[in-house]
């Protein structure tokens, strides 16, 4: 069930822009911080707006926006074009974007490239890449080009097929334990922050005494330094199965089903447009336009019926 909104009475919120230190500090000083994702300058005005610090522009677009079955197919100019939109509507909210799958995982040099790509062409100020083992390497060759990396644990949907599908991660102890093994070898390789993704609260519980740089959770409890949800999934803008750890605070599907459909029985009744939606213009131009169109038809101006305006 969606919860009631709160209302904005300011829709500008005037802050000091949001970086990685202003994150770090966020987290020693014990308050909690909101990351969203946003694929387009409209849903990046109103995060802006909203005073989130963090904004994800996330391959989750793949199964968000361009209706594909999983994050994998997503391309680097595709996310590409979606980072530059968002940067369009940001200006005091930290921008992070993911790196596809497919860009960082072969090579050093080619997660450094991708990185440079998304900094350099999408304005973005930090990437994510998913996974422990060798993507800490990568991880760490990004930072070391000068780029900060926040780092993904847990469920990683581009590697869902290997994982067993999109479910909960970390259930078993070698699990939980190698998650957090991975999670101190990210923040060593330099990363600015991790997101923990769809585990059990308690093992996040136990990592976060651990670890100096914020977490960001998504179905991981409430202890971590912060959680980031699907822009789709908190509006309700699609219908279909969501996951346990969602919550819905608006129906703007339903909503927006309604006001097209509200829009085409207007336009089908006749009563949009009305009046006050046209244009007019002044009866001696009007009368000298009729007399145009009589000398183009070849007919006498009192022949053309006018109308006015």
């Amino acid at each position: 069930m969606s919860a009631s909104p709160r209302t904005v009475e300011n829709t500008t919120i005037d802050r000091a822009p949001v970086t990685v230190t202003s994150l770090l500090q966020q987290k020693r000083q014990g308050r909690k911080m909101v990351m969203v994702t946003a694929y387009d300058y409209p849903s990046a005005v109103v995060a802006e707006q909203s005073g989130v610090e963090m904004v994800l522009v996330g391959d989750s677009a793949a199964t968000t926006v361009l209706g594909l079955d999983s994050t994998v197919p997503a391309t680097m100019d595709e996310l590409l074009m979606l980072g530059k939109a968002v940067r369009r509507g940001l200006k005091a909210t930290f921008m992070v974007s993911d790196l596809p799958f497919g860009s960082y995982e072969a090579s050093d040099y080619e997660a450094v490239k991708s990185a440079q790509r998304f900094v350099k062409e999408a304005g973005a100020q930090a990437v994510k890449l998913e996974g422990g083992g060798v993507m800490i390497d990568r991880a760490r060759a990004i930072v070391n080009a000068g780029i900060p990396v926040v780092g993904h644990l847990g469920l990683t949907p581009q590697t869902a097929n290997a994982l067993g599908g999109l479910r909960a991660q970390g259930k078993k102890a070698e699990q939980a334990a190698q998650m957090v093994l991975d999670a101190l070898a990210l923040q060593d390789a330099g990363c600015c922050a991790i997101v923990l993704e769809a585990i059990p609260a308690a093992v996040a519980e136990e990592l976060m005494p651990l670890i100096e740089i914020p977490v960001i959770g998504i179905g991981a409890g409430a202890s971590t330094d912060g959680q980031v949800l699907v822009w789709h999934d908190l509006l309700g803008l699609l219908e279909g199965h969501t996951a346990k750890f969602v919550k819905q605070y608006a129906n703007l599907h339903h909503e927006m089903v309604a006001a097209v459909a509200s829009y085409a029985d207007e336009v089908r009744d006749g009563v949009f447009p009305g009046r006050e939606h046209t244009y007019a213009i002044p009866p001696e131009e009007l009368q000298r336009f009729q007399g145009s169109l009589a000398q183009i038809h070849g007919a006498e101006p009192s022949e053309v019926e006018g109308h006015p305006a």
